[in-house]
């Protein structure tokens, strides 16, 4: 069975500034790759005619698939229309439907409609339009040269709700696809060079049409194997033996079955153990807390946080000693440790992670380097310290905290 291949053009100068990061891809990858479309390619460009059709030519000639977001506003800046419209011919012509709903959206907000609302609904006849149940914009399917060709909003619930209720199952009905199964390990203590060396004859063992790749992320280091089959079923037996090997080469290491962000492992682990936790953050500045309750429910086993970034904070709200302050410093063991036990009574919890260190790109001594920071994570009477020493800038070496502290919680937790 053939693969069938697709490309990404996302369109924006905001995209290639830096101003607005591209979440679009990664999402339309995932749900691609699970209707069996390999996505290749993923192309980045500006609000500029000439770049726009130059990617349609050159992505068109390598997939059998191009979907295209962004561009499709109310405001001048949003060329991607016309540029269709020149690529692949016609006139431009009301869509009924989408006039319709444009102007009953309006109407239910209470909000006059101007012209450059009205023309949401104008597209080139050379398309078949696609329902934005979600917007004003519609989505516009077009055909050329054996491709097929999907312009869609950039806005992602837009562009989400086209991909689900149209685009991939109108691909599906075209095209007969395999099935691509991936499945994701989480591995954390031992370095990617270490991993690799330790499944060298695992990975040499593995059938051409299995491929293993190494991930590493913030402290943690992924390992996803890859397969393709006819079918999901066949995809499914072949991945089995080949992943439980793999599991118990490195089961000592082990994090996570799955490819989860730490805060969704920490939950499966606290609901497990029927635990409540809170954070006591000072460099984090409430970051771990963030990633916690981005986990829907969340709310069965988190209880607070209390950011302590000023040394009195740490005093007034997790009875920190002022002497402890005094002699040893905030980024300290003596420190970190009791910020961790003031956290227990102050938000009453069964486990805490509480965290002081020096991110960067200032702060650092010879004695404490930026990147030295001190995790605490535990229960009342069992409260276990460690310190680490990151070597990044200040986003990365927060981030690089953030995990950490989760997993040795983690750790703390499984015993």
């Amino acid at each position: 069975m053939n693969r069938i291949r697709a490309s990404i053009i996302t369109i924006g100068d905001e995209l290639l500034i830096g101003q607005t990061v591209d979440t679009n891809s990664a999402w339309m990858g995932t749900h691609l790759n699970d209707a069996g479309i390999w996505v290749q390619r993923r192309v980045a460009v500006g609000d500029d005619r000439q770049a726009i059709l130059s990617a349609l030519d050159e992505e068109s000639a390598k997939s059998k698939v191009v979907l295209i977001t962004g561009g499709l506003g109310p405001t001048a800046d949003d060329i991607t229309k016309p540029v269709l419209l020149e690529y692949f011919g016609g006139r431009m012509v009301q869509d009924e439907d989408t006039y319709t709903r444009v102007m009953a959206l309006f109407e239910s907000r209470g909000l006059p409609v101007l012209e450059r609302n009205v023309a949401q609904a104008m597209v080139p006849d050379s398309c078949t339009v696609l329902p934005n149940l979600r917007g004003t914009a519609p989505g516009m399917w077009f055909e050329k040269n054996d491709c097929i060709f999907v312009s869609m909003p950039g806005v992602p619930h837009e562009m989400k709700g086209l991909m689900e209720n149209a685009v991939i199952p109108r691909l599906q009905e075209r095209f007969e696809t395999p099935a691509l199964l991936h499945h994701t390990l989480i591995t954390s203590g031992m370095g990617e060079s270490f991993v690799a060396e330790r499944i060298r004859d695992f990975e040499a063992a593995l059938p051409k049409h299995i491929k293993l790749a190494y991930l590493p992320s913030y402290g943690l280091l992924k390992l996803r194997l890859t397969t393709e089959a006819p079918d999901k079923i066949t995809a499914a037996a072949e991945m089995k033996d080949a992943f439980q090997t793999l599991r118990s080469l490195v089961a000592d290491i082990l994090v996570a079955e799955a490819d989860l962000p730490m805060g969704v492992i920490l939950g499966n682990v606290l609901l497990e153990k029927g635990k409540t936790v809170g954070t006591a953050e000072s460099c984090t500045g409430g970051r771990i807390a963030s990633q916690i309750t981005a986990v829907a429910g969340s709310s069965r086993y988190f209880k607070g946080s209390v950011v302590s970034y000023a040394n009195e904070t740490k005093i007034n709200l997790l009875r920190v000693n002022p002497n402890t302050l005094l002699q040893h410093g905030a980024v300290s063991e003596q420190t970190v440790r009791e910020m961790a036990e003031g956290a227990l009574e102050t938000l009453k919890v069964d486990c805490v992670m509480a965290v002081s260190g020096i991110m960067g790109p200032d702060g650092g001594t010879d004695e404490k380097p930026v990147g030295s920071v001190w995790i605490a994570v535990g229960g009342k009477g069992d409260i276990r310290t460690m310190l680490y020493r990151f070597r990044y800038d200040r986003p990365r070496n927060t981030e690089m905290t953030v995990v950490a502290a989760m997993n040795e919680l983690r750790k703390w937790l499984e015993g």
